[in-house]
């Protein structure tokens, strides 16, 4: 089974999955804080995370995902969405949660603290 390492805020959560999730799908089931504005549906960019290992595990970007990451910020070579990149292979990825996705999560989850306002 493939294994995501979601990363932000000095964090790490991380969970297996089978082939054919989405990397959202996965921040999903073991409670990372990826946004998701538009519920999975590759209409906003707010799912945006950086793969750092394991890219060669995710199905290709298509045309599609490319139009909305030129909509989001910071976009990197290893920008994807995680709404639109499915797991395909067994092995680990790791990945970081951008700063976009992390403002949409905690503003789509008023209930849930957000650390990076702590202090």
């Amino acid at each position: 089974m493939p294994t995501v390492r979601f990363r932000a805020m000095g964090k790490t959560w991380e969970t297996e999955v089978a082939s054919g999730s989405s990397l959202l799908e996965a921040a999903r089931k073991c409670g990372a804080p990826e946004g998701d504005a538009c519920g999975g549906v590759c209409a906003c960019s707010t799912c945006h995370v950086y793969v750092h290992q394991g890219e060669d595990l995710l199905t290709e970007a298509e045309e599609e995902e490319e139009d909305i990451l030129d909509k989001a910020f910071d976009v990197q070579i290893t920008s994807r969405l995680g709404c639109q990149a499915k797991i395909e292979g067994d092995g680990v990825l790791e990945v970081e949660i951008s700063r976009e996705s992390l403002d949409a999560f905690y503003n789509e989850h008023p209930n849930e603290a957000d650390p990076r306002k702590a202090g």
